[in-house]
């Protein structure tokens, strides 16, 4: 017991010695890098300043002696512009004309071998620089009055820089031992109260084990490990508990039984269904064939079988489709995509889909949508407006009208699809939502119908947390479906 206490005392200290470690490495890294930037931007700063500074000059001599050959100018003058030159910057200055020859030094007895590479390149009229033990070598052309003359070479020493950057990385390290020393000894101190609660608990856990159940609170602790004493506590409670909860259980399994059976029963009601409706298009279509083989010259009939025949598999392929996704949504959730949707556009553009059919069936669709956002899967949300404006169209009256109205009532959005068709019977209303319930099976068999689509929309509208109802109108229909607001703060409310 003790033995595991020590342990978490010591791999928590560790721990929060070597995060403290590495944030001083890190931020080490991080500073040393900065000051390192800092150093070299200072540096080609200044020395591209005394550089346009040391052209002015240079190009004021050539200009005072009247001379007319830069060459002969800076061979004869450079010795003493490198001297003046050097005063100015307090730097080791160096000429060279245009040959690459040295025509001035500073210091006459440095040499400029190492540097070949580069003045070839500031000959060119480029400026370039290389480091060499503690200095940087800077080049760049000296301009005439008219073109290049030669090369300015400044000697940078970054013994300075290079102290400071030691100085600072060795209070670094000095910091980094420290901070390690004493985030050590005040983990272990602050753990060693975590890890004898710890053992505390796991004695009480042996007590329970033996059957001696606590009854007063383990530890006076606000943290997790005071609610998880508090959980020891009460576990004696839970366990006393359990039986009954079993006795639950059992009922509940029961309930449980008892509703596989209903489902079972409705289960071999809707394959009964399917079966009959299934088999209604296949007679169809199997009649049609026959005649088509009976009569082959006769082009009227020809026609008119395979117009039926190819609604009748229309119908067949919708009724296939619709039964698929109904049992898939029992299956699969992972098929359903939620996101933020605007329900506006989002009827806008199914409208404007539904707009063909409309027009073939003489209907004119009217919308009077207000904006508001839901929590929805969006192909979902097409299947349940497209199957409502569907009926909305089929089961309506030429030049009648399909109204879709979107409102904002008590943080829930409300809308309706009306028609001005043919209604629904009384008798019919209470199975409206039942699959493979049509109320005019022959209107049906006109216009497509399977039956399916109100409960596949019914299945879909519970899924997104809502509702969906009819309501009574003295012309047509009306559909109401109520979803959940979804709000700014990203919740469905």
């Amino acid at each position: 017991m003790n033995g595991v206490g020590v342990s978490i005392k010591l791999k928590n200290s560790l721990f929060l010695a070597a995060l403290l470690f590495l944030t001083v490495l890190v931020l080490s890294i991080l500073v040393l890098n900065g000051i390192s930037n800092h150093q070299r931007d200072s540096m080609e700063q200044e020395l591209l300043t005394k550089t346009k500074t040391a052209n002015i000059s240079v190009k004021q001599a050539y200009l005072t002696t009247g001379s007319n050959d830069p060459q002969r100018f800076i061979r004869n003058r450079g010795q003493q512009l490198a001297l003046d030159l050097a005063l100015y910057s307090d730097l080791h200055v160096v000429l060279y004309d245009m040959n690459g020859k040295k025509a001035g030094d500073s210091l006459p007895q440095s040499s400029s071998e190492a540097i070949d590479g580069s003045l070839r390149y500031a000959l060119k009229g480029k400026i370039a620089y290389q480091a060499q033990g503690e200095s940087i070598f800077y080049l760049a052309p000296l301009q005439g009055p008219d073109s290049q003359m030669g090369v300015l070479q400044f000697e940078y020493s970054t013994a300075g820089d290079r102290l400071f950057h030691r100085t600072i990385a060795g209070l670094f390290v000095a910091a980094g031992a420290a901070v390690l020393a004493v985030s050590f000894a005040l983990g272990y101190v602050y753990f060693k109260r975590s890890a004898t609660s710890i053992a505390k608990l796991n004695r009480a856990v042996d007590r329970i084990r033996e059957g001696e159940y606590p009854e007063s609170r383990l530890l006076r602790r606000r943290d997790e490990l005071g609610k998880l004493g508090q959980g020891i506590t009460y576990m004696g409670l839970e366990i006393r508990r359990s039986m009954e909860a079993m006795k639950a259980e059992e009922n509940k399994l029961r309930r449980a039984l008892a509703k596989l059976e209903q489902l079972g029963a409705a289960q071999r009601q809707f394959i009964g269904n399917f079966s009959h409706e299934f088999k209604t298009p296949l007679t169809s279509i199997k009649a049609y064939v026959e005649l088509m083989e009976m009569y082959p010259d006769d082009r009227d009939m020809q026609t008119d079988a395979v117009m039926r025949i190819g609604r009748e598999t229309e119908r067949l392929y919708e009724m296939v489709e619709k039964v698929l996704r109904l049992a898939s949504l029992e299956k699969y959730d992972f098929e359903f995509h939620a996101q933020e949707l605007e329900i506006r556009e989002e009827l806008l553009a199914i409208i404007d889909r539904m707009k063909a059919k409309a027009n073939r069936f003489q209907v004119k669709i009217e919308e009077k949508l207000a904006p508001a956002h839901i929590w929805a899967d969006r192909e979902s949300l097409n299947h349940i407006f497209i199957n409502l404006l569907d009926n909305a169209i089929k089961y309506n009256v030429p030049g009648g009208q399909a109204i879709v109205t979107g409102t904002v009532e008590d943080r829930r959005v409300v809308v309706e699809v009306k028609d001005t068709g043919i209604g629904i019977p009384e008798e019919a209303r209470a199975h409206l939502f039942e699959p493979f319930y049509t109320v005019n099976k022959d209107r049906s068999r006109l216009t497509g119908g399977t039956g399916l689509g109100l409960s596949l929309v019914k299945v879909l509208v519970e899924r997104h947390g809502g509702t969906i109802e009819w309501l009574e109108s003295k012309t047509g229909t009306v559909f109401r479906v109520i979803f959940p607001l979804y709000t700014e703060s990203g919740e469905s409310v």
